[in-house]
């Protein structure tokens, strides 16, 4: 199976301006992610889509691979979808540049989905901790008996009416696709859920496309603020 890593690197960031070129531990941000998936003996290639030329002058000054993609695109999805109209490939997965506690068992967990034929797009879950159980910024997944999405969410899902003390789960922005869903997702409009959550993945299902969601015990932290920023910093400086 051949399979690229895309790492979407996009530098208008709204809630933490130019964040990928923020320093981290004595590193840009988007250093430590692309190191991480350059770890994996599993992936034939990774490559960094960006829209931006400081981006892209980082990368070749530091030898990294890296494509100029459209500044139109609204998604990360839609980055990975351009790479995949010019690199063949039998899947293809999306780290998102600001990942940098980017794990290689989050790539293996993908790959493994991925060795089913009929999987056309997979993604990962970690159990949730308790500050994440109540946090927006921290999706929430809920599945079928089959590991398949039933929906996410900001929200608390599912709800604990009665005490029960469900078990909650963290989904992981990592995701891997066949190139006949990326395809289909850039024909298909923005979904009113997609919209109404800012969860892109949502348009998959509300279009009936499914997702399945491999679990690992490797948690990650998407950093969007100045306080996330810092919280990854100090456990990486405590490794």
């Amino acid at each position: 199976m051949k399979a690229i890593a895309v790492i979407p690197a996009r530098l208008a960031s709204t809630r933490l301006p130019r964040k990928m070129l923020r320093d981290l531990a004595g590193q840009p941000l988007l250093a430590h992610v692309y190191k991480a998936v350059r770890s994996s003996p599993l992936l034939t290639n990774a490559i960094i889509a960006t829209d931006s030329e400081e981006i892209m002058s980082l990368c070749r000054d530091r030898g990294w691979n890296t494509r100029m993609t459209s500044s139109a695109h609204r998604s990360g999805t839609d980055r990975v979808h351009e790479i995949s109209n010019s690199i063949q490939a039998d899947v293809y997965l999306n780290v998102q540049g600001d990942e940098p506690l980017t794990h290689p068992e989050h790539i293996s967990a993908l790959l493994e989905l991925m060795n089913d034929p009929d999987v056309q797009v997979g993604t990962l879950k970690t159990s949730a901790t308790d500050s994440d159980i109540r946090n927006p910024n921290a999706v929430k997944v809920v599945t079928d008996l089959d590991g398949r999405a039933l929906y996410f969410s900001r929200a608390t899902i599912p709800h604990d009416r009665d005490g029960t003390g469900p078990r909650y789960f963290k989904h992981l922005g990592f995701y891997a696709y066949r190139k006949p869903a990326l395809d289909r997702f850039v024909a298909l409009p923005e979904s009113s859920l997609e919209r109404s959550e800012r969860l892109e993945q949502l348009r998959f299902l509300e279009n009936g496309i499914p997702i399945h969601v491999a679990d690992t015990p490797h948690d990650s932290v998407g950093v969007d603020t100045e306080e996330d920023l810092r919280r990854v910093e100090q456990i990486i400086l405590s490794r």
